[in-house]
Protein backbone atom coordinates (compact mmCIF):
# COMPACT_ATOMS: atom_id res chain seq x y z
CA UNK A 1 0.00 0.00 0.00
CA UNK A 2 1.21 3.30 -0.90
CA UNK A 3 1.27 5.60 1.75
CA UNK A 4 1.81 9.65 1.29
CA UNK A 5 4.27 11.49 3.28
CA UNK A 6 2.12 13.82 5.73
CA UNK A 7 4.54 15.98 5.43
CA UNK A 8 4.35 16.06 1.32
CA UNK A 9 2.47 19.41 0.18
CA UNK A 10 -0.52 18.86 -1.61
CA UNK A 11 -2.12 21.83 -4.12
CA UNK A 12 -4.89 22.29 -1.76
CA UNK A 13 -2.79 22.27 1.60
CA UNK A 14 -0.52 24.92 -0.28
CA UNK A 15 -3.39 27.56 -0.91
CA UNK A 16 -5.25 26.65 2.69
CA UNK A 17 -2.13 27.94 4.64
CA UNK A 18 -1.50 30.48 1.96
CA UNK A 19 -4.46 32.08 2.10
CA UNK A 20 -4.21 32.06 5.65
CA UNK A 21 -0.89 34.01 6.07
CA UNK A 22 -2.12 36.32 3.47
CA UNK A 23 -5.53 37.07 4.36
CA UNK A 24 -4.24 37.87 8.19
CA UNK A 25 -4.24 41.06 9.05
CA UNK A 26 -4.54 43.37 12.61
CA UNK A 27 -8.13 43.79 13.71
CA UNK A 28 -8.93 46.67 15.76
CA UNK A 29 -12.76 45.89 15.91
CA UNK A 30 -14.84 42.65 17.12
CA UNK A 31 -17.67 41.53 17.26
CA UNK A 32 -19.43 40.00 20.63
CA UNK A 33 -20.08 36.79 19.10
CA UNK A 34 -18.76 34.49 21.20
CA UNK A 35 -15.74 32.09 20.72
CA UNK A 36 -16.21 28.63 22.51
CA UNK A 37 -13.04 27.80 24.65
CA UNK A 38 -12.52 24.55 22.66
CA UNK A 39 -11.80 26.53 19.84
CA UNK A 40 -9.23 28.43 21.72
CA UNK A 41 -7.91 25.63 23.03
CA UNK A 42 -7.93 23.93 19.47
CA UNK A 43 -5.91 26.98 18.20
CA UNK A 44 -3.29 27.02 21.24
CA UNK A 45 -2.65 23.17 20.58
CA UNK A 46 -1.75 23.76 16.55
CA UNK A 47 0.38 27.28 17.39
CA UNK A 48 2.68 24.93 20.13
CA UNK A 49 3.84 23.18 17.12
CA UNK A 50 6.22 26.34 16.49
CA UNK A 51 9.46 26.11 16.66
CA UNK A 52 11.32 26.79 19.63
CA UNK A 53 15.11 26.01 20.56
CA UNK A 54 16.27 23.00 22.09
CA UNK A 55 12.36 22.23 22.04
CA UNK A 56 11.86 24.88 25.43
CA UNK A 57 8.44 25.93 24.25
CA UNK A 58 9.10 29.57 26.53
CA UNK A 59 5.60 30.47 26.12
CA UNK A 60 2.76 31.01 28.96
CA UNK A 61 -0.34 32.32 27.77
CA UNK A 62 -3.89 33.50 30.25
CA UNK A 63 -6.59 33.33 28.18
CA UNK A 64 -9.05 35.95 29.51
CA UNK A 65 -13.06 36.44 28.78
CA UNK A 66 -15.96 37.91 30.50
CA UNK A 67 -15.38 39.57 33.96
CA UNK A 68 -11.45 38.57 34.08
CA UNK A 69 -10.85 40.18 30.75
CA UNK A 70 -13.20 43.26 32.15
CA UNK A 71 -10.94 43.66 35.53
CA UNK A 72 -8.10 43.63 33.83
CA UNK A 73 -9.07 46.35 30.83
CA UNK A 74 -10.81 48.73 33.78
CA UNK A 75 -7.79 48.46 35.90
CA UNK A 76 -5.22 48.88 32.69
CA UNK A 77 -7.00 51.88 31.45
CA UNK A 78 -7.19 53.66 34.85
CA UNK A 79 -3.25 53.19 34.32
CA UNK A 80 -3.67 54.39 30.70
CA UNK A 81 -5.72 57.54 31.96
CA UNK A 82 -3.36 58.62 34.76
CA UNK A 83 -1.72 62.16 33.73
CA UNK A 84 1.68 60.55 35.14
CA UNK A 85 1.26 57.56 33.38
CA UNK A 86 4.30 58.11 30.63
CA UNK A 87 6.70 57.84 33.29
CA UNK A 88 4.97 55.76 35.22
CA UNK A 89 4.77 52.74 33.01
CA UNK A 90 7.52 51.24 30.64
CA UNK A 91 8.64 48.13 28.75
CA UNK A 92 10.72 45.79 31.22
CA UNK A 93 12.20 44.38 27.29
CA UNK A 94 13.05 47.42 25.17
CA UNK A 95 10.73 46.45 22.41
CA UNK A 96 11.00 49.99 19.70
CA UNK A 97 14.42 51.61 19.63
CA UNK A 98 14.62 55.45 21.16
CA UNK A 99 15.43 56.39 17.57
CA UNK A 100 13.63 55.19 13.93
CA UNK A 101 16.39 55.19 11.40
CA UNK A 102 15.16 54.98 7.75
CA UNK A 103 13.35 53.40 6.02
CA UNK A 104 11.66 51.97 9.32
CA UNK A 105 10.59 55.45 10.32
CA UNK A 106 8.35 56.16 7.50
CA UNK A 107 7.14 52.46 7.40
CA UNK A 108 6.06 53.45 10.83
CA UNK A 109 4.50 56.79 9.97
CA UNK A 110 2.82 55.43 6.97
CA UNK A 111 0.95 52.99 9.05
CA UNK A 112 -0.13 55.37 12.04
CA UNK A 113 -1.08 58.14 8.95
CA UNK A 114 -3.42 55.57 7.05
CA UNK A 115 -4.82 54.02 9.94
CA UNK A 116 -5.87 57.59 11.95
CA UNK A 117 -7.16 59.05 8.60
CA UNK A 118 -9.67 56.18 8.51
CA UNK A 119 -10.30 57.25 11.88
CA UNK A 120 -11.29 60.74 10.96
CA UNK A 121 -8.65 61.60 13.71
CA UNK A 122 -5.86 64.45 13.25
CA UNK A 123 -2.03 64.79 14.95
CA UNK A 124 -4.02 67.59 16.51
CA UNK A 125 -6.35 65.56 18.44
CA UNK A 126 -4.14 64.13 21.28
CA UNK A 127 -7.48 63.35 22.73
CA UNK A 128 -9.02 60.94 20.42
CA UNK A 129 -6.12 59.09 19.13
CA UNK A 130 -5.33 58.79 23.19
CA UNK A 131 -8.39 57.36 23.34
CA UNK A 132 -7.76 55.03 20.17
CA UNK A 133 -4.85 53.74 21.72
CA UNK A 134 -6.66 52.85 24.72
CA UNK A 135 -9.02 50.50 22.80
CA UNK A 136 -6.01 48.78 22.69
CA UNK A 137 -6.33 47.94 26.83
CA UNK A 138 -10.04 46.68 26.49
CA UNK A 139 -8.60 43.72 23.89
CA UNK A 140 -10.80 46.08 21.05
CA UNK A 141 -13.99 44.74 22.59
CA UNK A 142 -12.83 41.04 21.34
CA UNK A 143 -14.69 38.39 23.57
CA UNK A 144 -11.10 36.81 24.40
CA UNK A 145 -7.96 39.04 24.90
CA UNK A 146 -4.82 37.03 26.17
CA UNK A 147 -1.47 37.74 27.94
CA UNK A 148 1.74 36.50 27.26
CA UNK A 149 4.24 35.86 29.60
CA UNK A 150 8.33 34.38 29.77
CA UNK A 151 10.72 33.54 32.18
CA UNK A 152 12.70 36.41 32.57
CA UNK A 153 15.71 34.21 32.63
CA UNK A 154 15.47 33.14 29.18
CA UNK A 155 17.27 35.20 26.46
CA UNK A 156 16.64 36.70 23.15
CA UNK A 157 16.12 33.17 21.04
CA UNK A 158 13.57 32.32 23.31
CA UNK A 159 12.03 35.67 22.06
CA UNK A 160 12.22 34.54 18.80
CA UNK A 161 10.43 31.16 19.03
CA UNK A 162 7.56 33.35 20.59
CA UNK A 163 7.24 35.28 17.69
CA UNK A 164 6.91 31.92 15.82
CA UNK A 165 3.83 30.75 18.52
CA UNK A 166 2.39 33.91 18.21
CA UNK A 167 2.67 33.99 14.58
CA UNK A 168 1.10 30.47 14.49
CA UNK A 169 -1.77 31.44 16.38
CA UNK A 170 -2.92 34.43 14.15
CA UNK A 171 -2.70 32.19 11.35
CA UNK A 172 -4.51 29.47 13.32
CA UNK A 173 -7.73 31.78 14.11
CA UNK A 174 -7.41 32.81 10.51
CA UNK A 175 -7.98 29.66 9.11
CA UNK A 176 -11.12 29.49 11.48
CA UNK A 177 -12.55 32.37 10.46
CA UNK A 178 -11.19 34.49 13.38
CA UNK A 179 -9.23 37.54 13.50
CA UNK A 180 -6.76 38.75 15.78
CA UNK A 181 -4.63 41.25 17.00
CA UNK A 182 -0.66 41.35 18.48
CA UNK A 183 -0.37 44.00 21.03
CA UNK A 184 2.40 45.39 22.36
CA UNK A 185 0.57 48.09 24.00
CA UNK A 186 0.28 45.89 27.53
CA UNK A 187 3.93 45.36 27.81
CA UNK A 188 4.69 48.76 29.52
CA UNK A 189 1.71 48.24 31.47
CA UNK A 190 3.19 45.11 32.63
CA UNK A 191 3.32 45.99 36.70
CA UNK A 192 -0.59 46.69 36.29
CA UNK A 193 -1.12 43.35 34.75
CA UNK A 194 1.33 41.73 37.37
CA UNK A 195 -0.81 42.90 40.19
CA UNK A 196 -4.18 41.94 38.35
CA UNK A 197 -3.22 38.58 36.97
CA UNK A 198 -0.68 37.73 40.00
CA UNK A 199 2.41 36.82 38.09
CA UNK A 200 5.44 35.59 39.63
CA UNK A 201 8.51 37.71 39.76
CA UNK A 202 10.01 35.45 37.10
CA UNK A 203 7.58 36.54 34.32
CA UNK A 204 8.21 39.22 32.17
CA UNK A 205 4.65 40.27 30.05
CA UNK A 206 5.49 39.81 26.70
CA UNK A 207 2.10 41.56 24.41
CA UNK A 208 -1.03 40.98 24.70
CA UNK A 209 -3.83 39.36 21.98
CA UNK A 210 -7.52 39.94 21.02
CA UNK A 211 -9.53 37.24 19.46
CA UNK A 212 -13.05 37.26 18.01
CA UNK A 213 -15.01 37.49 14.98
CA UNK A 214 -13.98 40.81 12.68
CA UNK A 215 -16.62 43.32 12.79
CA UNK A 216 -15.65 44.32 8.80
CA UNK A 217 -18.37 47.10 9.33
CA UNK A 218 -15.73 49.10 11.39
CA UNK A 219 -13.31 51.47 8.87
CA UNK A 220 -10.55 50.34 11.04
CA UNK A 221 -10.70 46.71 9.71
CA UNK A 222 -10.60 48.13 5.97
CA UNK A 223 -6.80 48.82 6.89
CA UNK A 224 -4.07 46.57 5.11
CA UNK A 225 -0.73 47.67 5.69
CA UNK A 226 1.65 47.41 2.88
CA UNK A 227 4.61 44.78 2.51
CA UNK A 228 8.08 45.53 0.58
CA UNK A 229 8.79 43.47 -2.59
CA UNK A 230 11.09 40.34 -1.80
CA UNK A 231 13.48 41.67 -4.03
CA UNK A 232 13.87 44.51 -1.43
CA UNK A 233 14.85 42.48 1.34
CA UNK A 234 16.17 39.65 -0.22
CA UNK A 235 19.66 38.76 -1.27
CA UNK A 236 19.79 35.68 -3.48
CA UNK A 237 23.25 34.15 -3.92
CA UNK A 238 24.69 31.32 -5.34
Amino acid sequence: MNRRDPATPTIDSVACVDSAIEQRRSIRAFLSTPVSPETVKDILRVASRAPSGTNIQPWKVYVLTGAAKDRLSRDLLAAHDDPEASTKHRHEQAYYPSEWPAPYSERRKALGVTLYRLLGLTRENKRGMRHQHGRNLTFFDAPVGMIFSISRRLHLGSWIDYGCFLQNIAVAAQARGLGTCIQAAFAPLHQVVRENLVLSEDEMVVSGLSLGYPDYAKVENSLVSEREPVSAFADFRS
